[in-house]
C-alpha cells in the first residue's frame, strides 16, 4: 500500500430519493409537483423527495417526504422503484445520488405542501415537461412516464389508478391518458375481459342517466397481463424533433385497439 493509498478517504457521497407520482384527473395523466422553497432551484417546480434520514431505508424514506411534502399517504399507493441517477454534477451542492420511485394511485386530491415545499399541485405531464424542471427532474419525469407506459403493456397496474369497481370505460380511459391516443372500445373490452385474472366482475351494473348499464369490475388476482397489450410507434406528421413525435401506437396483435371512442 502507497503512502496515497493509506490517505485516501471515500468521497461524501449523500443520497436522497424523488418521486413520481401519477394519476388521472380530468381525463389527463397528471404528475405531482412542489414549488420548491429553498436553494438551490429556489421557485422552480420539482419532484417531491429529500434526503435520507438517519436509520431509514429508502422506501421509507420516500414515503416519509411524500407526506411531509404533500400530505399524501403513499402507502395507498402503488410504489416501486424506478432508477438511481448519479451524474456528479446533478447538484450544485455536491455529489448527490438520487434514487427515484414511481407511485400510481387513483383521482388522487389535491395535495398539501410543507416543509421546504412552498406549494405542491398536479400538472399534466405534457405541460410538465413543456417547462423547465429543478436538478434533473425532468429526465426523471420522462423515464417515469416510459415505466408507466410499459407497465400497462405487461401487467395488471392500470387498476391501480381506478377507484374500485370500476366499468371497462374507466379502465379503457386510463389507458387512453397514459398512453396518449385513443382506443376501440370493442376491441379494448373484448381484450381485456378475455386477459385471464386482469379483471374480475362484481355482479353489479353502473346505472348512468344516460346510457346503458355497465357491468362493474374490481381488480383481478393476476400480476402480469398474458398475453401483453404491447404498443407500437410511429412518427406523426406534427413538427418538431424525432422525439416529440414518437407517438405510443396500438398492441401490435393486428393494431386493433386503435380507433376512435
Amino acid at each position: 500500500m502507497t503512502i496515497e493509498d493509506a490517505e485516501w478517504k471515500p468521497p461524501i457521497v449523500t443520497v436522497t430519493v424523488d418521486l413520481v407520482i401519477f394519476t388521472v384527473r380530468d381525463g389527463d395523466l397528471q404528475v405531482l409537483l412542489i414549488d420548491r422553497g429553498i436553494e438551490p432551484y429556489l421557485g422552480y417546480p420539482a419532484l417531491p423527495g429529500g434526503y435520507i434520514d438517519k436509520g431509514e431505508t429508502l422506501e421509507e424514506a420516500a414515503l416519509r417526504e411524500l407526506h411531509e411534502e404533500t400530505g399524501l399517504d403513499a402507502r395507498t399507493l402503488h410504489l416501486e422503484q424506478l432508477h438511481a441517477y448519479s451524474d456528479p454534477r446533478r447538484d450544485p451542492r455536491g455529489r448527490v445520488i438520487t434514487v427515484a420511485y414511481l407511485a400510481l394511485g387513483p383521482d388522487l386530491p389535491v395535495p398539501v405542501s410543507g416543509t421546504d415545499a412552498a406549494a405542491a399541485s398536479w400538472a399534466p405531464v405534457s405541460d410538465a415537461l413543456a417547462g423547465r424542471l429543478a436538478f434533473d427532474h425532468a429526465g426523471i419525469l420522462r423515464d417515469g412516464l416510459e415505466r408507466a407506459r410499459s407497465q400497462l403493456e405487461h401487467t395488471t397496474v392500470a387498476a391501480a389508478f381506478c377507484v374500485e369497481p370500476f366499468t371497462i370505460s374507466d379502465l379503457r380511459h386510463i389507458y387512453e391518458a397514459v398512453w396518449g391516443f385513443k382506443l376501440d372500445p370493442s376491441n379494448f373490452r373484448r381484450k381485456v375481459t378475455r386477459t385471464e385474472g386482469f379483471l374480475e366482475p362484481t355482479g353489479e351494473r353502473y346505472v348512468p342517466q344516460i346510457g346503458r348499464p355497465a357491468l362493474l369490475y374490481r381488480r383481478g388476482n393476476a400480476a402480469a397481463l398474458s398475453p401483453p397489450l404491447l404498443r407500437t410507434s410511429q412518427l406523426s406528421s406534427a413538427g418538431g424533433n424525432a422525439a416529440d413525435r414518437t407517438m405510443p401506437l396500438v398492441p401490435q396483435e393486428n393494431a386493433g385497439l386503435a380507433g376512435s371512442d
